[in-house]
């Protein structure tokens, strides 16, 4: 246990991926936040994090940091694990050795997604892909570890900041005169930003300024409130792009619904990726917004 600071100090991995990118932003407030990038922070060498958390001793470990190449993790699944299954554990053991809590986040891929309802945390897990066992086995080291934890699963994330499925569809928009996206695959699309603003109430009320001892470690869900499709979600982006001004090739209803069985990928996408969100809704007194809210956000950043 390592003694308190006038300043709380607070590790950030990944700072240049969506979610990294965000909490840069969102954690600013509550102390000293030390951003690392891929390049400073490699999780594939698990003796370097281990120094580096030792060297910064931080109070709070948030770490986004992924293997987020589902298709391409069928082939590299070694280079996945080592990201996604081992590097948590290590963090997670080097925060119980400090007494610092890890912030750490999950995916909807822990499921099979052949539920026909909203997934709670304590449903079974059966990832289907290499991706989806790779964070499951992340989530495994952390709780073995016995580290004060907080596991964030969430779905369907995208931002102002990097690659995703928003930012695809509007080049894909401008490119062509029509497209085909799944309609058969159900979840909330969650921006980086309201990840990043969830997290950095839960760690100022809770941990920081509240009663560590009391702090209500564990698994939630955090998605945005709502649900729809890959297509109805390529609909409103259209729809709000053209709203902007936007330049699109792509017409009013050119947009044709598909079954994934249409589109194969390497990876296995979950049918329903709905997340039931009302534990950490509770728990944290948290209200999460309608995905549209997000959506709209993040696109009057990107269409001028």
């Amino acid at each position: 246990m390592q003694p308190e600071r006038a300043i709380p100090r607070l590790l950030v991995t990944g700072c240049n991926g969506q979610v990294g990118f965000e909490l840069k932003r969102s954690l600013a407030p509550l102390g000293e936040v030390v951003a690392l990038d891929r390049a400073a922070c490699d999780l594939t060498r698990p003796d370097a994090l281990r120094q580096i958390v030792r060297e910064l001793r931080p109070d709070v470990i948030v770490n986004p940091a992924a293997y987020t190449a589902v298709d391409k993790a069928e082939q590299e699944a070694a280079l996945a694990h080592a990201v996604n299954g081992v590097a948590p554990g290590v963090l997670a053991e080097e925060a119980r050795a400090l007494g610092s809590l890890l912030v750490h986040y999950s995916t909807d891929y822990v499921f099979d997604g052949n539920g026909s309802g909203r997934y709670q945390e304590m449903d079974d897990v059966n990832p289907q892909s290499v991706y989806g066992k790779s964070k499951l086995a992340g989530e495994q080291a952390i709780a073995a570890s016995g580290a004060t934890a907080l596991v964030l699963r969430t779905s369907w994330v995208f931002g102002a900041h990097g690659g995703n499925f928003a930012k695809t569809m509007l080049r894909l928009g401008s490119e062509r005169e029509s497209l085909r996206v799944v309609a058969d695959q159900h979840g909330a699309p969650t921006s980086a930003a309201l990840i990043a603003d969830v997290t950095a109430q839960i760690i100022g009320r809770f941990w920081l300024h509240g009663d560590r001892s009391r702090f209500p470690a564990g698994t939630y869900h955090l998605a945005a409130s709502g649900e729809t499709t890959w297509h109805a979600y390529a609909q409103e982006i259209f729809r709000i792009a053209r709203a902007r001004g936007a330049a699109l090739k792509v017409g009013e209803g050119a947009v044709e619904p598909i079954a994934a069985r249409e589109y194969p990928v390497p990876a296995p996408r979950p049918a329903n990726s709905r997340l039931d969100t009302s534990r950490l809704q509770q728990t944290f007194g948290v209200h999460l917004p309608r995905w549209e809210q997000g959506l709209h956000h993040v696109l009057e950043q990107i269409i001028p």
